[in-house]
């Protein structure tokens, strides 16, 4: 990236070394992804000449009374040490009984404090508490500069049910279905007329956990137990037998569709994140007017939720050729083989450039 571009925006006029808190960790179920996408960003803008220091959003950084007044100098040496993804997802209770100072509180010890210090936030969090918003809300209050999308377009986008309801108001494609509470599961899984195969999977959840494609009557109560073990919220809508894709948008950039085909079963949590898991054919081999309209509703859904610095939109193509769009991403994965880095590679950008690019026009929100 040119880095006369780049200072512009960041307002400096001489020194363009940022400091930098890159936020992952937290209480969803893509924890452990997060600190893997939080690890690299870190390491790419350390490669950039960036003071970085990688920071657990819940588990935060000492006690209270810690002196913090120097962190940005020893940014690597406290920084969270990351290790490969599990296989499985996070066990919650289990992070949350191991935080030192046991408050309710969802910031850990001097997260606010040093974030207030840095001169901007990374978002790298994923799922529940990182993409619905209520950080980003907070942040704002706390007059904290972060990456990514302002708090009410996270919170519309976490929420599947909410999302299709935009969706379909915008004119996008997109799988019939219903929201359940848990408490009114009986009843209103009864009254559905539910068609199978269908999808059950928690409303705000992300990497496919908790998601089940349910083929027969008989296997829904199951289906619906595993989702509404992560959620007190559900969304169940037909299954759409065919390819699975992803366009980004960086602003106003429509990036290339990448389809994403898992060797073995759908693409759930294990085929996002093992190497080998799913071949991702980027730009995907499609017809050109199929490609022009995925990206078309790709702009259409930041246009429906009020998406303005970057997001990842996933769909679906069935065999006869009808595009279905799943849901938007509003803070897409940076791990290894995370998709929205390989639409940029396919453009020329690296992913050293990419998280530079990410910080710029996530900025020019706070110029207006």
């Amino acid at each position: 990236m040119p880095r006369e571009l780049f200072a512009p925006v960041l307002g400096y006029e001489g020194a363009l070394e940022m400091k930098i808190v890159v936020l992952a960790g937290g209480l969803s179920t893509e924890r452990d992804v997060s600190f893997k996408s939080g690890d690299m960003v870190a390491r790419a803008l350390r490669r950039k000449g960036h003071q970085v220091l990688l920071l657990d959003v819940f588990m935060g950084y000492g006690d209270a009374e810690c002196d913090i007044s120097d962190i940005f100098d020893r940014a690597e040496e406290v920084s969270v040490r990351v290790e490969d993804i599990p296989k499985t997802a996070p066990d919650i209770a289990a992070i949350r009984a191991g935080r030192k100072d046991q408050s309710k509180t969802f910031f850990g010890p001097n997260v606010i404090a040093i974030c207030q210090a840095a001169d901007i936030v990374f978002m790298a969090l994923h799922g529940a508490d990182g993409e619905n918003g209520k950080v980003q809300a907070a942040f704002d209050l706390f007059g904290i500069q972060y990456t990514g999308n302002s708090y009410l377009p996270c919170a519309i986008a976490m929420d599947k049910g909410v999302a299709k309801t935009f969706f379909t108001a915008y004119g996008i494609p997109t799988p019939s279905g219903i929201t359940l509470e848990k408490e009114e599961r009986q009843d209103a899984a009864k009254k559905a007329k539910i068609h199978y195969p269908c999808v059950v999977k928690p409303a705000c959840g992300g990497s496919s956990v908790g998601v089940t494609i349910v083929e027969d009557p008989g296997r829904l109560e199951e289906a619906l137990d595993e989702a509404f073990y992560w959620e007190d919220e559900v969304v169940i809508e037909e299954y759409i037998k065919g390819r699975e894709f992803s366009v980004g948008v960086m602003e106003d950039q429509v990036l290339p569709v990448i389809e994403i085909a898992p060797i073995r079963g759908f693409y759930d949590f294990k085929n996002k994140y093992a190497a080998g898991s799913a071949v991702e054919t980027c730009p995907a081999d499609l017809p050109q007017e199929t490609s022009r309209l995925m990206q078309k509703y790709a702009a259409d859904v930041c246009k429906a939720l009020g998406l303005t610095t970057y997001s990842r939109q996933d769909f679906l193509l069935d065999e006869s050729g009808r595009i279905f769009c799943l849901e938007a991403n509003t803070l897409p994965g940076m791990t290894p083989t995370s998709l929205l880095p390989q639409e940029e590679a396919v453009l020329g950008m690296s992913y050293d450039d990419l998280c530079e690019e990410i910080i710029r026009i996530s900025l020019k929100k706070y110029q207006k």
